[in-house]
C-alpha cells in the first residue's frame, strides 16, 4: 500500500509492535519537519493570570550536586539555544529547580512552582479527557497508531508579558521560561486545550496531553485519519519523537492499557511493577499499593471486598498491624492482576447487561455485552465501599443501593438505551417491577430509588446467586439456566395506596383520624401551600427562616396523599393538632430522648424537638420526680494581668436568621461582635483569625462546650496560635459569665429593635 503526498511516497513504519504490512512505509519522507527536533506551536500562546492581592515570591536556588552540575549545565545550554529559556538579571518571582534523570540518562529540569507561583495563579478551567471515554470510543477499531510529541509542553509559547513570572533560580543564575514549563499548575489544562483544538473534527483520533492515538476499523480509514493528523501537526508547528511512536499496528499501549480489536487489558509492564512491590510495613506503604492497583479497578470484580482488610489499616484510630488476613488480601491482589484480564470494548450495537450486588461492606457492579452466540463479555467492573450509615441498611436496601450505584456509574453507556438489569435479590423484582407497590416498612428510601430508575429503559431479571456470583475476572459469563427465569418485568411503581395506609397506621398511635388531619391540613395556611407545591412544583427559593423553609429543605421527601402531608412515612401534623399529639406522646411521662424517638417514628412538624423539650420541662410531675443536676463548685476567675490576657467567647442567636459571635476581654470588658451565617468550627476560626490579626492572640480563651469549640479542628487552631483553651463545666454556662452576661445584654438590646428587622440594622 502506498500513499502519495505531493511527489513523496508516504510510508508507514511500525515501532515496538507487530505491523499489519509486509513492507513498512516511511511517513518521515512526507512530513520530514514533523520528526525534527523540538517544534514551536504557531497558533496558540498561554497566559498566566495572577490572583488579586498576591505578593511575589522569590525563592533561593537549591545547591546542585557536583556530579550533576555538568549535565544540568548542558541541559540549560540546550534549552537556551532552543529559545525555551532566556537568562535574565532580575525578577520579583523565582522558583528553585528540580532535576529529574530520564531513563535515557538525560535530565529534565523543572521549576518547583509549588513554592509560591502555583498558589498565586488563577485556575485554568479546562478538563482533561477521561481515559475510559477514549477507550469506549476506540471500539470497533482494528488498526492503531500512537504519536508522542517531543518535549510537549516546551513547544507552546508563554505570552510575552507573563514570562518573568516563570523565572527559575539555578546555580548559573536566573532564567525566564519563554515556553510552557513542566511543573506549572495550569500547564496540563492549557496544553490539553491546544491539543483538543488541533484534533477537533477528526474521526477516531484522541489526544491525552502529549499522547495522540489514531484508530480505524479498516486500514484505509486509519491511514486517512493518520495522514490528516500529521497535516494538522505540521500546520501547528509541533514535532514528534519517532522512537516513541507506533504506526499501523494491531495492538497498542496507551495510557497504561493494551488496546486491540478484542478489547482492553492492563499494560503488563505496569502490572509487573506492582507484582514486585514488597509487603507494606506502614500506612504509607499500604496507601501507595492501593493507589497503584486502584487504576486497574475496572478489571477486578469485587475490588472493594478484596481490598477491605487493607482499607482497615488506613483508619487513623487504629495502630498499624499487618495480619494474615492483610497478607492474604495482598497476595490475592497480585494473583488477580497477574491473570489474563481482558475487557471487551463498549459497542452500542450489542445487547447491554448491567449487574449489581451488595455485601455488608461494599457495592459491586458490572456492565457486559451479550453477543449473538450467547457469550457474555465484561465491559467494565466498578465497586465502592459502604459508608458507616449504609452498612446499617437492611439487605434489601443495600441491594437496591447497588442498583442505583450501577446505573449511575455506567450512565454514559446506558442512558437512552434499553438494557437488562440483573439482581440476585428476588424481592427487588416486586419492588421495582411489579404493580403491587413498595413494602410500607421501606417505602421512603425505596421510593426515592424507584423514582431514579424511572429515567431508564430496562428489563429487570433475577439471577440465582450461585450463577450471579460466578462472574469471574476472566470477563466471561456462560448463560446456563436449568430453571425457568421469572417473567421479565419493566420497572414501574404505584405508591398512593401504600402511603395512605402508612398514614392511617401512624395516626393509630394518636387520638386522631386520617380525615381529621386532612381537614386541619387544609385549614392550615402553611400546609395548604406545601400541599400545592408538592403537586404543582416548588419555587426556586423561599424566604430564609420562614416556616415554609423547613419544608423546602425536605421537599424531596414530602408527598401529598389525599389531603394529608407525609414526610417520608411520618404524618405532618397541622399546628392546631400539635398540642394533642404532645399530650399523647407524654401520656406515660417518658423522658425527652424516649419521647423524641416515639415522635420521629410517626409524626413531624417544624421545631418538633423544641416543643418536646418544652413539654417535658413544663410537666410538673416530671420536674418534681427528676433528679437535680450535679452541682458544680463555683470559683471566681483570677483577675487578668492586662488587656487580651483572657477572653471569653460565646454565640448569640439565631436572631432574624443570623448568629453573632461575641468576644469579651476579661480585663477591659471590651466586646467584639461579629455577625455570621454559620456557627461551624471553620466559620468560627475564620472570624477569630481576623480579630487576632488586629489585637494579637490571647493567652487564654474560655468557651462553653459547643460543638464548634470542642472539636479537633478548633483545638489544633488554638495550639498553633499558642492559646490555652479552657471549656466551662457542662450544663453550667454561668462559669463562662463574662460572655454570658454580655450575650444576655446584647440579646435584650436586639429584642428592642426586633420590629425593625435585626439584619437591616446590625
Amino acid at each position: 500500500m502506498r500513499w502519495v503526498c505531493g511527489h513523496y511516497p508516504l510510508r508507514v513504519f511500525a515501532a515496538t509492535y507487530k505491523a499489519q504490512f509486509q513492507k513498512p512505509l516511511d511517513v518521515q519522507e512526507c512530513f520530514p519537519k514533523v520528526f525534527q527536533g523540538t517544534g514551536l506551536c504557531k497558533k496558540a500562546s498561554i497566559k498566566c493570570t495572577i490572583k488579586d492581592n498576591c505578593r511575589p515570591v522569590f525563592r533561593p536556588k537549591r545547591p546542585a550536586a557536583y556530579a550533576m552540575q555538568e549535565v544540568v549545565d548542558k541541559e540549560l545550554q540546550r534549552l537556551e539555544e532552543l529559545g525555551v529559556i532566556t537568562p535574565i538579571t532580575h525578577s520579583e518571582w523565582a522558583a528553585p529547580v528540580v532535576v529529574v534523570r530520564k531513563a535515557s540518562g538525560a535530565v529534565r529540569i523543572c521549576g518547583d512552582y509549588s513554592t509560591g507561583l502555583n498558589d498565586a495563579l488563577q485556575p485554568y478551567d479546562y478538563p482533561l479527557p477521561l481515559p475510559e471515554d477514549i477507550f469506549a470510543r476506540l471500539a470497533n477499531c482494528s488498526v492503531f497508531s500512537k504519536l508522542d510529541l517531543s518535549d510537549a509542553f516546551l513547544q507552546v509559547e508563554i505570552d510575552q508579558q507573563h514570562r518573568t513570572l516563570l523565572t527559575i533560580n539555578t546555580h548559573r543564575g536566573l532564567f525566564s521560561y519563554n515556553r510552557l514549563p513542566p511543573g506549572l499548575k495550569i500547564a496540563p489544562a492549557a496544553f490539553q486545550q491546544v491539543i483538543d483544538t488541533m484534533l477537533a473534527g477528526l474521526n477516531n483520533v484522541f489526544g491525552y496531553l502529549d499522547d495522540i492515538v489514531i484508530g480505524g476499523a479498516t486500514t484505509q480509514e486509519h491511514n486517512a485519519s493518520l495522514q490528516e493528523v500529521l497535516k494538522r501537526i505540521a500546520e501547528y508547528g509541533f514535532t514528534i519523537k519517532p522512537e516513541k511512536c507506533a504506526f499501523n499496528v494491531e495492538r497498542i499501549n496507551y495510557l497504561g492499557h493494551i488496546i486491540d480489536r478484542r478489547g482492553l487489558r492492563p499494560d503488563s509492564a505496569k502490572i509487573e511493577a506492582i507484582l514486585k512491590l514488597p509487603e507494606p510495613t506502614d500506612v504509607t506503604g499500604v496507601r501507595a499499593f492501593l493507589g497503584a492497583v486502584n487504576y486497574y479497578g475496572r478489571f477486578v470484580k469485587g475490588m472493594r471486598e478484596l481490598r477491605y482488610p487493607l482499607d482497615c489499616l488506613l483508619k487513623g484510630d487504629k495502630p498499624f498491624r499487618w495480619t494474615e488476613e492483610c497478607r492474604a488480601a495482598f497476595e490475592k491482589f497480585k494473583a488477580v492482576l497477574s491473570s489474563d484480564l481482558l475487557l471487551t470494548h463498549y459497542d452500542p450495537r450489542q445487547e447491554i447487561i448491567v449487574s449489581a450486588d451488595a455485601s455488608s461492606i461494599g457495592l459491586g457492579a458490572t456492565i457486559s455485552h451479550k453477543y449473538t452466540d450467547g457469550s457474555v463479555r465484561v465491559v467494565q467492573h466498578a465497586s465502592r465501599a459502604l459508608s458507616n450509615t449504609e452498612q446499617a441498611y437492611s439487605q434489601i436496601d443495600r441491594e437496591a443501593l447497588a442498583i442505583i450505584y450501577a446505573i449511575t456509574k455506567f450512565r454514559k453507556m446506558i442512558f437512552g438505551r434499553r438494557f437488562v438489569l440483573q439482581t440476585d435479590h428476588k424481592p427487588l423484582l416486586r419492588i421495582f417491577g411489579s404493580k403491587k407497590g413498595i413494602p410500607t416498612y421501606t417505602a421512603n428510601r425505596l421510593q426515592r430509588f424507584a423514582l431514579t430508575l424511572l429515567a431508564y429503559d430496562f428489563d429487570i431479571k433475577y439471577v440465582r446467586t450461585e450463577e450471579f456470583g460466578g462472574a469471574d475476572i476472566l470477563s466471561r459469563l456462560i448463560a446456563n439456566h436449568n430453571k425457568p427465569e421469572p417473567e421479565c418485568i419493566i420497572a414501574s411503581i404505584e405508591t398512593d395506596d401504600d402511603l395512605a395506609y402508612v398514614a392511617v397506621n401512624a395516626l393509630n398511635v394518636f387520638p386522631l383520624s386520617f380525615n381529621e388531619v386532612a381537614e386541619a391540613t387544609q385549614r392550615d395556611v402553611s400546609l395548604r401551600n406545601v400541599g400545592k407545591y408538592i403537586v404543582n412544583g416548588w419555587p426556586k427559593a423561599v424566604q430564609y427562616g420562614s416556616e415554609l423553609a423547613s419544608f423546602y429543605s425536605r421537599r424531596e421527601c414530602l408527598s401529598n396523599v389525599k389531603g394529608c402531608i407525609l414526610f417520608g412515612e411520618r404524618v405532618v401534623i397541622p399546628r392546631i393538632l400539635q398540642k394533642r399529639c404532645l399530650a399523647q406522646l407524654h401520656k406515660g411521662h417518658p423522658g425527652i430522648v424516649r419521647m423524641k424517638a416515639i415522635a420521629r417514628s410517626y409524626v413531624y412538624w417544624p421545631n418538633m424537638d423544641e416543643d418536646i423539650v418544652e413539654a417535658v420541662a413544663t410537666c410538673v410531675s416530671c420536674q418534681s420526680a427528676s433528679k437535680s443536676p450535679p452541682k458544680v463548685e463555683s470559683s471566681a476567675w483570677p483577675k487578668p494581668l492586662g488587656p487580651w490576657n483572657r477572653v471569653h467567647i460565646d454565640y448569640a442567636g439565631p436572631l432574624d436568621g443570623v448568629y453573632f459571635l461575641v468576644i469579651v476581654d476579661a480585663f477591659s470588658k471590651w466586646p467584639e461582635i461579629v455577625k455570621t451565617a454559620s456557627t461551624s468550627a471553620h466559620a468560627t476560626i475564620a472570624i477569630l483569625r481576623g480579630i487576632f490579626a488586629r489585637h494579637g492572640s490571647p493567652i487564654t480563651l474560655v468557651s462553653d462546650n459547643g460543638p464548634q469549640f470542642v472539636g479537633e479542628h478548633f483545638e489544633d487552631f488554638c495550639k498553633r496560635f499558642g492559646i490555652a483553651h479552657i471549656t466551662t463545666a457542662p450544663y453550667h454556662p454561668q462559669s463562662n459569665g463574662q460572655a454570658e452576661r454580655f450575650v444576655d445584654t446584647f440579646k435584650r438590646a436586639l429584642r428592642k429593635i426586633q420590629p425593625f428587622a435585626v439584619s437591616t440594622i446590625v
